[in-house]
């Protein structure tokens, strides 16, 4: 139990002062909650011994209401410390976790852990600072306040004080058992907590398609079998704490009843004065109460435990390195090139020896079967993974030894599925480059094709718009998109077929938009649809993790391989002439 304490304070970090301060005000807090015991049991003595004057009284009546202000003083400034510092504490924590995830790989956010990601931070995080913070000094002062208790009975007979140590040593035994117990179904629980998570997780961002396929009610069973699992978990875990809560209850009972009749027949046999087993009868119905309330909040910490478990679980995920020095100055050099380049994913090759260079100003496309590789290539130049082995180089220098920052500065990227932010127009599209002045910003939406329309908009720029651009069309949002690419600049554009699901009204805009964004860039760009590539300078076709075949539109076909054939079957299938 102590452990887990511990284990809250090391990463306290800065506010660990503030923790230890409020465990010194509970202490001391509950040093003052004995004072009316000792001050009553003073009176009493006093009484029968016939030494009791009014001033004595008086002085005692004094010290009895001051004990109790200044006991409430400590308790007010031990909330305010404890409480507090576990506020900060995660809030530093939350935003240590949101610099940590920055650094992951992309690969960890596609295997299922955004509901790992969600749980920790909306239930392991805030069970913490809301359910344990609040509670630990007063924790400890349980323990101080049973220790005192236990030197009390030493005082008053030094049986009593041996019994008072072997209650309270079985109920640490029984609790222990209890905190064993408790740690396995706590880990099951949060477990449960997460999978329920990640169920709602899916079922709101799928709801869509499940409208549409009409499996509302298959997915809506899994919903709640997930729902189902947590509360029957959550219940499986009271149902075994409270066998072991009961015991400890039971011992408390036994124990001061026990306690009672050993002082009696002390008192009855002449073996203990009477003025002591008057001290004995004050204590009695609060000998055992710290130990007990002590092990009444041991969930709570079991509980954390797990949480604690969880959180630095996702800690001790393998950041990408990023201890890169060097810049890019080998202006003779391509500007991209890939040198057999294998990546592997689950220990399964996606890419295998992959080879090609691209020059400044030109346009590569990728082509070629779902699955085959060709986003995988593209993720890899922006290191949202790191390669197996081979190297890709940026102007003649491995983008492993480049900073991560100063990467990302030199690569815009178009995607098909298009994010934004629930923000104003006008700060989505600067994100681009947060330090451009209005009038860039404007000019970026103008060259976007997108000026227009958001002028029609309610607030213009200052409009709020809905999270990941809901409140937009497809093509007004992958608008937007671009003109934040256009306002940053960078000398390279990745483009994943922007055109791709939008409609035909929209597509003209965006095909203007794209024309503003590449001019003078060197393009890399995963093609569905063919005739948007057919004038690259470079045209390479993935299938199965290399590259199958490569040249430009022309030689592509005159070899009659796996690219003629594809613009073939698109020409029947859409008229298309190349």
């Amino acid at each position: 139990m102590i452990g887990m304490i511990k284990r809250i304070l090391s990463v306290s970090g800065k506010y660990q002062g503030r923790i230890y301060g409020a465990m010194g005000f509970s202490f001391l807090k509950g040093l003052l909650v004995k004072v009316p015991i000792i001050l009553t049991y003073f009176i009493v003595t006093t009484f029968i011994d016939g030494t009791l004057t009014n001033k004595t009284a008086v002085y005692s009546a004094i010290a009895l209401v001051a004990s109790i202000i200044v006991q409430a003083v400590f308790q007010y400034i031990a909330d305010r410390l404890q409480s507090g510092a576990g506020y900060l504490i995660f809030a530093d924590m939350r935003m240590k976790l949101g610099e940590h995830l920055r650094r992951l790989p992309m690969g960890y956010f596609t295997e299922g852990n955004i509901g790992k990601i969600s749980s920790v931070l909306s239930t392991d995080m805030v069970f913490i600072e809301e359910n344990c913070m609040m509670v630990l000094a007063d924790m400890m002062n349980y323990l101080f306040s049973q220790a005192i208790m236990i030197v009390f009975m030493f005082v008053f007979d030094w049986r009593l004080g041996l019994a008072s140590l072997a209650v309270t040593g079985c109920i640490v035994l029984l609790g222990r058992s209890m905190m064993k117990n408790d740690l396995v179904h706590s880990d099951e629980k949060q477990k449960a907590s997460e999978i329920q998570t990640q169920a709602v997780l899916d079922f709101t961002e799928g709801i869509g398609i499940i409208k549409t396929y009409n499996l509302l009610g298959d997915k809506s069973k899994e919903l709640t079998d997930s729902f189902d699992t947590n509360c029957r978990v959550n219940l499986d875990f009271e149902f075994s704490h409270h066998p072991y809560k009961r015991g400890v209850f039971l011992i408390y009972g036994i124990g001061t009843v026990l306690m009672l009749t050993l002082s009696a027949f002390l008192y009855s046999k002449g073996l203990m004065d009477m003025k002591y087993f008057f001290g004995m009868l004050l204590c009695l119905f609060d000998l055992f109460v710290p130990i007990k309330t002590f092990y009444d909040q041991e969930a709570r910490l079991t509980v954390m435990s797990a949480c604690m478990d969880r959180i630095e679980a996702l800690f001790a995920e393998k950041e990408l390195d990023d201890n890169g020095t060097q810049t890019m100055t080998d202006s003779n050099a391509p500007e991209i090139e890939y040198l057999n380049v294998t990546f592997a994913y689950d220990k399964k090759d996606i890419l295998k020896d992959v080879s090609f260079k691209a020059d400044k100003g030109t346009m590569t496309a990728l082509v070629g079967p779902s699955g085959g590789g060709k986003s995988t290539i593209a993720s890899l130049l922006t290191r949202f993974w790191n390669v197996k082995s081979g190297e890709i180089l940026l102007r003649g220098t491995d983008i492993r030894k480049i900073p991560l920052a100063a990467l990302m500065d030199n690569i815009s990227m178009v995607f098909q599925r298009v994010y934004l932010f629930q923000d104003t127009v006008y700060n989505n599209i600067a994100l681009g480059r947060p330090d451009a002045s209005r009038e860039e910003v404007l000019e970026a939406a103008k060259k976007a094709r997108c000026y227009d329309f958001i002028m029609e908009l309610p607030d213009g720029f200052d409009t709020l718009i809905g999270e990941g651009g809901a409140s937009l069309s497809g093509g007004q949002a992958q608008r937007l998109s671009i003109a934040r690419c256009i306002l940053k600049d960078s000398p390279i554009v990745i483009l994943d077929e922007a055109t791709a699901s939008v409609d035909a009204d929209n597509e003209s805009y965006i095909q203007q938009a794209i024309s503003e964004l590449c001019k003078g860039k060197t393009l890399l760009v995963i093609a569905h649809r063919l005739n948007t590539i057919a004038h690259a300078d470079h045209i390479m076709v993935i299938k199965d993790g290399e590259i199958a075949e490569s040249g430009d539109h022309k030689s592509l076909m005159d070899m009659g391989g796996i690219y003629h054939n594809m613009v073939t079957k698109r020409a029947v299938s859409t008229g298309w002439k190349n």
